[in-house]
């Protein structure tokens, strides 16, 4: 909605389906053709297209397709994720297998087809969305914290790497955010292990005691905000990783 206001031309993406390795409901294509209608209605310009990031084909030939219609990719937002809970050692392959194909491989597929066109360009803005599990380890998240320290280096190298072709490549790294990833029954009931069929309620203030701030989560407009700064940069913060996270960073180094 943010960038459609400001006049580009959102190609939404999505698997809109679900997978079986995660606990809460993924979005539909009636999101998908929900919120391309919302954008649409607020008088922006923007398509949905269903595709798995999972499928480095799919993606490089979606963007593809992107360049040959519009003339031109200049932003790259690499936003796909899942979330699991699960011990290590009671972690099966295929969640692992899911997870890392999705948070990490399929940011490494959308930026690797994305930055010959932006070269030809000598433009372009990428922005991966990592997260403050990218920034630290959690318990029972080591498969999810895995591909956000992981998306961190491959944006790094990005940057480096296209430093000489007007391109940046930057990370946001957000805490709990306020999205179905988070505010289902399957996250309530591990933050809440001592009530029967715990509530958003019951469980917003342990959220709380988690950040020194004592917000439970941000909400999505908080994250945008980060979002448009770095696609509004003018081309000089390239590699650097952008944390909102109710100050839960000044207690790590």
């Amino acid at each position: 909605m943010a960038l459609a206001g400001e006049g580009a031309v959102v190609v939404i993406c999505d698997i809109a389906t679900q997978i079986d390795t995660v606990g809460y409901p993924l979005a539909s294509r009636q999101d998908l053709d929900d919120t391309v209608g919302a954008i649409t209605n607020a008088g922006g310009s923007a398509f949905g297209v269903v595709t798995d990031v999972r499928d480095a084909d799919a993606v490089t030939t979606l963007i593809d397709d992107i360049v040959a219609t519009h003339g031109r990719l200049d932003i790259v937002i690499a936003n796909a994720g899942i979330c699991s809970f699960s011990p290590l050692d009671e972690l099966g392959d295929e969640t692992w297998h899911d997870t890392i194909e999705t948070n990490l491989s399929g940011v490494f597929y959308c930026i690797r087809a994305a930055v010959p066109h932006m070269k030809r360009a000598g433009y372009g803005r990428i922005i991966a969305t990592s997260s403050g599990a990218g920034r630290a380890g959690m318990a029972n998240l080591g498969h999810y914290a895995a591909t956000k320290w992981g998306l961190i280096g491959l944006v790094k190298s990005v940057a480096l790497e296209t430093a000489t072709f007007g391109i940046t490549a930057n990370v946001i790294c957000p805490t709990t955010v306020a999205t179905p990833m988070v505010l289902n029954d399957t996250t309530f009931q591990l933050f809440c292990p001592d009530i029967d069929h715990p509530s958003v309620e019951d469980a917003r203030p342990r959220f709380e005691a988690l950040n020194p701030m004592g917000v439970a989560w941000l909400e999505p407009e908080d994250v945008t905000r980060a979002v448009m700064y770095l696609v509004e940069d003018p081309g000089y913060t390239s590699g650097t990783v952008l944390e909102i996270n109710l100050a839960s960073s000044a207690n790590r180094q």
